[in-house]
């Protein structure tokens, strides 16, 4: 078998990182970024994307190595880490899938011109043909459809990007000065863009499981260079559609003095129209695709995810449970995700964003700790000294969590006073 097809067919975990990932954090905040500060922005993306990526490899190395979940390497260095990982994980479990399902809903109700249904019902059609997808479909389809949803959406954005290059920057606003970056504003977007970009550390753990779900699945577990470079694939892809979509929003938006609004659904509203104005009608459909894609897939990978993160937790807590695994469980577990994140869509979508708000701020402050977590994880007697990271990479971690410490506690000092 030769190094492409052995590649092709390690495909898995990285991809589906990649489409959990270019979710609101790329469709938002990477066009809000361009549309607001232009291509100044590509330098806080790159380097948000360069200094969290230790903490992900990490869970693909650990797990390739141990065998064993980055949850379990938690419980390996004290129940009081997975407590820890359990609280974030809770947190988690009743503001993040309400908030991209409701996204996804308005995205589709805009898309496909609905009016006379509300997101409510939009997001629980949703959750049922998306539970549905995975409960039977389970891993295989997921891995399986992402392939063609990933590989579409890469086009379709590829194919935006370069109309709107050859289209050409749009006219400035006569006086135009672009927003200060160093004010109070600026500062808590750019928090935001390099927080969620390229996601949250926590979701870590989730490649980790993703991991072991490919391997049960093919029957043989790639060796650590494979499942490296896999990832590595799927970690890129993620950087430059980030990059494509900062084009995109600076191509088209930067200088006209239009706001953006922070609402996912106006949002994504008004960037379909703002495309179609600046490229032409006909191009409707790759900025349709994209958007829906985008956000379709990450609610996808999202609630699988979850799902498989409380099962580990649960079965980590009280070992005699033993859920993971097996299919009725994880069944149940889709189905209560999805009713419970349903609830609240149905009785708090007014206080959503306060939901969606508290979520970003439990992120932002325990990014450093999970990252922290995780270099103890891979530097620890679990794996054999050949196989953890190389010096190089460990200082990259350290500074990393310097980094993320740094924004945690401006962000923690901003929201608090």
């Amino acid at each position: 078998m030769s190094k492409l097809q052995t590649l092709l067919k390690n495909l898995g975990p990285g991809l589906l990182f990649a489409s959990m990932a270019i979710g609101t954090s790329h469709l938002v905040l990477s066009t809000k970024a361009g549309a607001q500060y232009g291509w100044l922005m590509v330098i806080p993306i790159i380097l948000a994307n360069i200094f969290k990526y230790p903490f992900f490899e990490f869970g693909v190395r650990y797990t390739n190595v141990t065998n064993k979940t980055l949850i379990e390497g938690y419980l390996n260095r004290g129940k009081g880490w997975l407590w820890f990982y359990a609280f974030i994980t809770l947190i988690t479990t009743f503001t993040i899938l309400a908030a991209l399902y409701t996204v996804t809903a308005g995205l589709f109700i805009n898309l496909f011109k609905i009016s006379d249904i509300s997101i409510a019902m939009v997001a629980l059609g949703l959750f049922v043909f998306i539970s549905a997808l995975l409960i039977i479909g389970r891993y295989r389809f997921l891995e399986t459809s992402l392939k063609f949803v990933v590989a579409i959406l890469f086009i379709a954005l590829l194919v935006t990007t370069i109309l709107v290059i050859y289209k050409g920057q749009v006219d400035s606003v006569v006086d135009f000065s672009p927003p200060p970056i160093f004010n109070d504003a600026g500062i808590l977007f750019l928090i935001s863009l390099m927080g969620w970009m390229p996601t949250t550390v926590e979701a870590s753990s989730w490649v980790s499981l993703w991991s072991i779900e490919k391997w049960k699945n093919q029957n043989v577990k790639p060796t650590l260079k494979q499942s490296l470079q896999e990832f590595n694939i799927g970690y890129l892809m993620t950087a430059i559609l980030a990059i494509f979509f900062l084009i995109i929003g600076s191509m088209t938006l930067y200088g006209t003095g239009i706001e953006l609004s922070g609402n996912g659904v106006v949002f994504a509203d008004q960037v379909v129209s703002l495309f179609t104005t600046h490229i032409g009608s006909w191009a409707y459909i790759f900025i349709a695709v994209s958007a829906f894609a985008t956000m379709f897939s990450t609610c996808m990978t999202a609630h699988d995810a979850v799902t498989r993160v409380s099962l580990d937790i649960i079965d980590l807590l009280s070992p005699k449970t033993k859920l993971q695994g097996k299919k009725s469980f994880f069944a149940i577990g889709v189905l209560l995700l999805a009713a419970i994140n349903f609830i609240v869509i149905a009785l708090f979508s007014a206080n959503m964003g306060k939901l969606v708000a508290l979520a970003t701020f439990v992120s932002f402050v325990v990014a450093p700790i999970i990252g922290y977590m995780n270099l103890k994880n891979v530097m620890s007697d679990d794996l054999a000294e050949e196989n953890k990271p190389q010096k190089w990479l460990q200082y990259l971690t350290y500074a990393g969590i310097v980094f993320l410490a740094f924004f945690s506690i401006y962000y923690f000092y901003i929201v608090i006073f």
